[in-house]
């Protein structure tokens, strides 16, 4: 078993929820996880227990909440009492407490700037924070998919997360970048706070990845180092993270993203293409 690396988190997001990438995660040294309220149907937390109950101790557990079941779909709520519920249940489920309970994508329920939506953030991140006080989790933070309305939502009387987590890599818009950047500096949040998702845009196996050659944005590549390898690494430059969460139900490719950890992101290309990123958004029709 190789020595624990805190900069891979094991999304679930698609995951089967089998043992054995559970068993290849501790034995490359990947010893957190990454779940949520309303992953497997509603049953991820319960899947995860039954499949390693006896292997959860040995994983840092983050999750989320923010999404509930209502007449056969999902719907999404910031309602304070639902969240605490929600967390509640969690425990149940899992049979322990999470070591991270995020708030799961807020903008969904943030339909604008005004004081109502300021107002359902400050009380939901509350929530969250009480959950904390209260020992139903560890630590709590945000995660979102998209970012943008949030800068304007935060006050000084928001509470602060402890980790956000946001989409990250070459398929994150300028827009979705500047408001992640914007956010960690408002909380005050440094790189080891932040979280990067989804650093394939959904799938390893989509066309532009064998068109594109992300290995032009890391450092003296040497030899060996696979496109796939390359996009995976720059995603923790796009925004400038500590962690990525990314989900696979294959060792093999689990061992390829940890080894592409070796290698460095070029600044200097990693720069001009968020300049070439910024560009391209301002032609854009507004």
């Amino acid at each position: 078993m190789r020595e624990s690396d805190p900069r891979i988190v094991l999304g679930l997001h698609r995951s089967r929820y089998e043992r054995r990438i559970l068993t290849s995660a501790l034995d490359l040294g990947i010893d957190a996880i990454d779940t949520s309220f309303n992953y497997h149907g509603f049953s991820a937390h319960s899947a995860l227990a039954k499949a390693a109950n006896d292997l959860l101790p040995r994983f840092k557990v983050s999750t989320k909440v923010g999404f509930f079941q209502a007449a056969g779909q999902a719907e999404h709520s910031l309602d304070p009492v639902r969240l605490r519920k929600a967390a509640e249940k969690t425990i149940r489920d899992l049979g322990r407490v999470p070591d991270l309970v995020f708030l799961h994508n807020p903008e969904r329920s943030l339909h604008n700037l005004s004081a109502g939506s300021r107002n359902a953030l400050d009380m939901a991140c509350a929530a969250l924070a009480s959950a904390v006080a209260d020992g139903l989790c560890g630590a709590w933070g945000v995660s979102s998919w998209d970012p943008r309305p949030l800068p304007g939502l935060v006050e000084d009387s928001t509470p602060r997360p402890d980790v956000f987590m946001v989409r990250a890599g070459l398929l994150a818009g300028a827009d979705v970048l500047d408001a992640a950047e914007a956010l960690a500096t408002r909380w005050d949040l440094g790189s080891d706070q932040l979280w990067g998702m989804s650093p394939f845009g959904g799938s390893t196996e989509d066309p532009l990845w064998s068109s594109l050659d992300a290995r032009m944005f890391i450092r003296a590549t040497g030899s060996g180092l696979s496109r796939v390898q390359a996009v995976f690494r720059t995603a923790y430059s796009l925004p400038r993270v500590g962690a990525v969460a990314v989900g696979t139900d294959d060792p093999c490719h689990l061992r390829d993203l940890i080894a592409s950890l070796r290698y460095d992101t070029d600044d200097t290309s990693v720069n001009a293409y968020r300049r070439l990123l910024r560009e391209r958004a301002d032609r854009q029709p507004r």
